[in-house]
C-alpha cells in the first residue's frame, strides 16, 4: 500500500503492474530528456546574442523537428499498446470472482463454488484491531489463491462505481446493467488494499477493497470451511 510522502507508484505484486511501472519509468525518462532539451534551447536563445541566418530557414532543422517527435511518439505508443493488449488477455482462469458495487459496500461471489458469497463493509473505527488501517479495513476480506489467474466480473446494482487495487494494476468501472471483465494475479501472499475510484455518493470515501492472497492449499481449506459453515 502507499506510504506517507510517497512519490512513486505502489510496489507491484502482479506481472501487469510490473509492466505498467516499467512503462511509467520509460515515458518519464523521455519526458525528462525533452524538457531538458527545451530548457537548454530556451536558455541559450535568451543568453546569447549570436544568430546565424542560415539556421532560421534551414530545411534540415525543419525535417529534424518534424521527424524526431514522430519517432518519440512511436517509442511511447508501441510499449503502451503491448501492455494494453496484455491487460485484455484471458488464458483459462483458475477462478472467477464476481464483484457487485452497492451504496456503499461491495458484494463478492465465487462463481466456481456453490453458495460462496458475502458482503464486504468498511470496518468501523472502534472495531479496529492493532495494526489495521482506518478507512481501509473491511469486515469480510476477499480471499484468493496466489500464483493463479483470476477473472474478475465487475458490475453495479445502483450507481457507477470503480473497482481498483493499485498494487495489482487493476481498475475497472462497475456500471449498472453491464458486466466488465478484468484479470488479476498475485505473485506473493499478503494483503492488498484498494478503494472505489468513482464518485458514487456521500459515502464514496468509505468503500475500501481488501484482497487477501494465500497459498493454494490454504485457499481450498478456507473455501471448504465456508461451505460447511453455510450448510
Amino acid at each position: 500500500m502507499a506510504h506517507p510522502a510517497q512519490l512513486g507508484l505502489q510496489n507491484a505484486t502482479s506481472p501487469i503492474m510490473e509492466e505498467l511501472i516499467a512503462f511509467h519509468d520509460h515515458a518519464l525518462m523521455i519526458i525528462f530528456l525533452i524538457s531538458s532539451l527545451v530548457l537548454y534551447i530556451i536558455s541559450m536563445m535568451l543568453t546569447t546574442k549570436l544568430t546565424h541566418t542560415s539556421t532560421m530557414n534551414a530545411q534540415e532543422i525543419e525535417m529534424i523537428w518534424t521527424i524526431l517527435p514522430a519517432v518519440i511518439l512511436i517509442m511511447i505508443a508501441l510499449p503502451s499498446l503491448r501492455i494494453l493488449y496484455m491487460t485484455d488477455e484471458f488464458n483459462k482462469p483458475y477462478l472467477t470472482l464476481k464483484a457487485v458495487g452497492h451504496q456503499w459496500y461491495g458484494s463478492y461471489e465465487y462463481s466456481d463454488y456453490v453458495d460462496l458469497a458475502f458482503d464486504s463493509y468498511i470496518m468501523p473505527t472502534y472495531f479496529l484491531e492493532p495494526g489495521e488501517f482506518r478507512l481501509l479495513e473491511v469486515d469480510n476480506r476477499t480471499t484468493l489463491p496466489m500464483e493463479a489467474d483470476i477473472r474478475m466480473l465487475i458490475s453495479s446494482q445502483d450507481v457507477l462505481h470503480s473497482w481498483a487495487v493499485p498494487s495489482l494494476g487493476v481498475k475497472a468501472d462497475a456500471i449498472p446493467g453491464r458486466l466488465n471483465q478484468a484479470m488479476l494475479a498475485s505473485m506473493r501472499p499478503g494483503l492488498f488494499y484498494g478503494q472505489c475510484s468513482e464518485i458514487c455518493g456521500s459515502n464514496h470515501s468509505f468503500m475500501p477493497i481488501v484482497l487477501e492472497f494465500i497459498y493454494f492449499q490454504d485457499f481450498e481449506v478456507w473455501a471448504s470451511y465456508l461451505y460447511i459453515v453455510s450448510l
